[in-house]
């Protein structure tokens, strides 16, 4: 992923500098991919050149140490994975973020697909209402001896994650879409003869919404992107489209006849709706990517013009919390756990 982003973040005007990995096969395939760029196995290494910004996509839980101390060093920080591995790491990168010189964003481009996009659109002009009920799945249909490689294999990072942890491609298009909080988190396994496999976890919200979000691997999903959201509210609902290829990131919008305006016709409105091209640097960005390229257009405008981060910290942290505590309620026999409160201090806390 590392590899990735920083071939992404060339293409979005970043100039990438420096690269560090730990696996020496890795490095090779960096020196090759960036000749020009400082390669090493030390992150220490890259405190001292200087840098603007620097992009984590090191292991899963291993991002706020490294996160808290560049933020010391007065650098820009985009956190690829979750935001810490406990509310104590939790808070600390909180502390770090709002006393550095530099920013802390969270690498959550799933908020940033086409999909997500038209709901929030939807959401935003008030087609949908107050929302009462928001559902998110991260699945992915894999043959059983694919999964077993991941989750099964304590020497892979899945393999030694709680089957809850890997959530904020639900959580964060959660908490963007409400504008809310979580307050309170039940897992439950889906399937007890292979427990491992999926979870689903229910949020109970600031706003007093409930979110459903499903975890894991289940078959039968869309081969696109493994991401539906639904949303419904007090005057309609707006869903992704459950279908292979491009229709995965369109969305299905639904106002009830009562809902009609003073004067019209008392018809029930429900419609598909397509996405339209993104274009950025006179080229149409590939609809897979568009999630990645807006998150990273806006980390470059975060850095170089000081715009506020896309996902600041305390979303990051928060919605990284939901899949610790939904792991204690699985340990604990699917029991309520609260998320612990990161919003900030003030009247709009909650909202």
């Amino acid at each position: 992923m590392g590899l990735h982003l920083a071939d992404r973040c060339r293409r979005v005007g970043m100039d990438v500098v420096a690269v560090c990995d730990r696996d020496e096969a890795r490095q090779a395939a960096a020196r090759e991919t960036l000749p020009d760029a400082l390669s090493t196995a030390r992150w220490e290494d890259l405190l001292d050149l200087g840098l603007d910004a620097v992009v984590l996509a090191n292991d899963f839980y291993a991002h706020a140490p490294l996160a808290v101390t560049f933020l010391e060093h007065g650098v820009h920080v985009l956190s690829e994975s979750a935001a810490c591995a406990d509310e104590a790491e939790g808070r600390r990168l909180i502390a770090a973020a709002e006393r550095s010189t530099a920013t802390y964003s969270f690498a959550e481009n799933y908020v940033l697909h086409p999909h997500v996009r038209l709901i929030r659109a939807a959401v935003d002009a008030g087609e949908v209402g107050r929302i009462s009920l928001i559902e998110a799945d991260y699945l992915h249909g894999m043959a059983p001896d694919a999964v077993d490689a991941l989750i099964g294999d304590p020497d892979h990072w899945r393999g030694r994650l709680a089957p809850t942890a890997y959530c904020t491609h639900t959580l964060s298009p959660v908490l963007a879409l409400t504008g809310a909080w979580p307050v309170e988190v039940s897992a439950f396994t889906v399937d007890e003869a292979d427990p491992r496999a999926a979870v689903v976890m229910t949020v109970r919200l600031s706003s007093g919404a409930l979110a459903v979000t499903r975890h894991g691997f289940l078959q039968g999903e869309p081969d696109s992107h493994w991401s539906w959201v639904g949303v419904r509210g007090t005057r309609g609902l707006a869903e992704s489209v459950r279908a292979p290829g491009a229709r995965a990131w369109s969305v299905r919008v639904r106002g009830e006849s009562w809902t009609a305006p003073p004067g019209a016709a008392a018809t029930v409105r429900d419609e598909e709706r397509v996405p339209p091209p993104l274009t950025l640097g006179g080229r149409t960005v590939e609809r897979a990517a568009e999630g990645t390229a807006l998150l990273l257009t806006a980390f470059r405008a975060t850095v170089e013009d000081g715009a506020p981060p896309l996902i600041p910290v305390r979303q990051a942290v928060a919605a990284s919390l939901v899949g610790v505590a939904g792991a204690r309620s699985l340990a604990g026999g699917s029991v309520p756990v609260a998320v612990p409160d990161v919003a900030p201090a003030g009247p709009s806390a909650g909202e």
